[in-house]
């Protein structure tokens, strides 16, 4: 059996590989699915490859299979993990975290303002495989960007260095940081301007370097061996998807709840009324992950947000569950229980995500500004990931967002309106790998690979 296209999604517990071929009509499908553990450990992720691709094989009915592009992402050993610099929080910092979440980075460290001595001690303890360094708007102040690469100079050389700061201090900040042979990457400004954000230019640079640098990672050495194209971070794919997904049906909000994150990417301008009185601007694109909703791993954390007696009153058997909880409930009591945890995540993630409305006097009277994200323009609403792709609940899970907006009348929510999609074969990620190879064939599978959800 011969495909098209061959995605490999390499995480930190399981890879999963999809597969692709053209239908009678020249349309690209999904045609099946294989998964197995991840062989970080064994120090090969290729063995991991190679037993989902027997799952795969056994699902398919062949025993032979071939395919004309395989491509990969990953999240395997720890992702892209990033400490972000920048100089007032509000402004540089914030837009520099932007491209990085947006990138697909996991940032461990975030600072604002001048860096200590002592700060290098964090980032050490923070591992970082990048460092992103901005400040000040172009032709701006220069002083606290120039002092922090004489600090992080001293940061392990191993450790890429991304340049996204006001423009006149590039070229010493680079000559600064490039010490001991580090490479050193210099872009745009993330906020050349008081009011502009320019993230996208980071955002590829952030690619880039970790397709270069993934090899390093436990495992990896042996990925470029089998894939055509380099290798990008799990989260940015979902982020490709999102995009693409936007230009076809709209302003759009995908929500990807696992064990131990809830993760939410958002691809809206917003309101122009909303967008006449933010304080602030927001990237068109954003993402943003939560670290304590999660339906396995941090189930504990969701419980006690929930409220461990309003729980109880639903499952009386509530310490029993908890206590033999795993990934793929046993029964259905434990689906119940993974779907009211699920429901939970899912609305709170993207009330997180969402910005709000608020008032205060000036000598004016009563002025009204908004901060965050807009999401009332969004329009469509992607659920994907383990149970909101798997589950046949999925529609309960996600039903609450029709009422969110009026419960909550001063953030800026999705509107009731909002059409909702499942990602039945579990690809938004592989879709937005495949559209760094064909962009048509990402359009043909985001037209026939998501069920829209009417009923409830």
């Amino acid at each position: 059996m011969r495909v098209e296209f061959l995605t490999a999604e390499i995480g930190s517990t399981t890879t999963v590989l999809s597969a692709f071929s053209c239908d009678a009509s020249g349309k690209m499908k999904f045609v099946g699915q294989g998964e197995s553990y991840t062989t970080i450990d064994e120090n090969d992720v290729t063995v991991g490859i190679e037993k989902a691709m027997k799952a795969l094989k056994k699902n398919l009915g062949t025993e032979r299979l071939e395919w004309d592009v395989l491509v990969a992402s990953s999240s395997a050993a720890g992702g892209l993990r990033m400490t972000v610099h920048g100089l007032v929080y509000d402004m540089t910092v914030k837009a520099a975290r932007e491209a990085a979440l947006g990138a697909g980075g996991v940032i461990k460290l975030v600072t604002a303002g001048k860096l200590a001595h002592r700060d290098l001690k964090r980032i050490e303890e923070a591992t970082p495989k990048l460092i992103l360094l901005a400040g000040g708007v172009d032709y701006g102040e220069r002083e606290t960007v120039i002092h922090n690469a004489e600090i992080l100079k001293n940061a392990d050389p191993e450790i890429p260095i991304v340049y996204a700061g006001n423009v006149v201090a590039a070229d010493e900040v680079c000559e600064i940081v490039s010490v001991n042979g580090r490479d050193v990457h210099v872009v745009e400004n993330v906020y050349p301007r008081i009011d502009e954000l320019n993230v996208e230019p980071t955002r590829k640079i952030i690619r880039d370097v970790f397709s270069k640098n993934i090899v390093k990672g436990p495992g990896m050495e042996k990925i470029y061996s089998l894939v055509d194209k380099p290798v990008i971070p799990t989260p940015a794919a979902v982020m490709l998807a999102a995009e693409i997904f936007s230009d076809t049906k709209g302003d759009v909000l995908a929500v990807d709840i696992g064990g131990a994150t809830t993760d939410v990417d958002s691809v809206t301008d917003g309101d122009p009324e909303i967008e006449s009185i933010l304080v602030s601007p927001e990237p068109r694109a954003k993402r943003t992950v939560e670290g304590d909703l999660g339906i396995y791993v941090n189930a504990r954390h969701v419980i006690e947000h929930i409220g461990r007696s309003e729980l109880e009153r639903e499952f009386p058997d509530l310490e029993s569950i908890v206590e033999n909880l795993t990934p793929y409930p046993k029964n259905s009591l434990d689906e119940a229980f993974s779907v009211r945890l699920a429901k939970y995540c899912f609305e709170s993630s993207i009330r997180r995500h969402a910005g709000s409305i608020k008032q205060f006097y000036g000598p004016t009277g009563r002025i009204e500004v908004a901060h965050g994200k807009d999401l009332t323009a969004v329009r469509s609403i992607v659920g994907t990931g383990g149970i909101l792709s798997r589950s046949k609940s999925c529609s309960k899970i996600m039903e609450g967002i029709r009422t969110l907006s009026e419960k909550h009348e001063k953030e800026l929510l999705p509107k009731a309106i909002v059409k909702l999609y499942r990602d039945k074969h579990y690809i938004f990620g592989a879709i937005g790998l495949i559209s760094t190879v064909d962009f048509s064939s990402a359009k043909d599978l985001l037209e026939n690979s998501f069920e829209e959800l009417r009923n409830f």
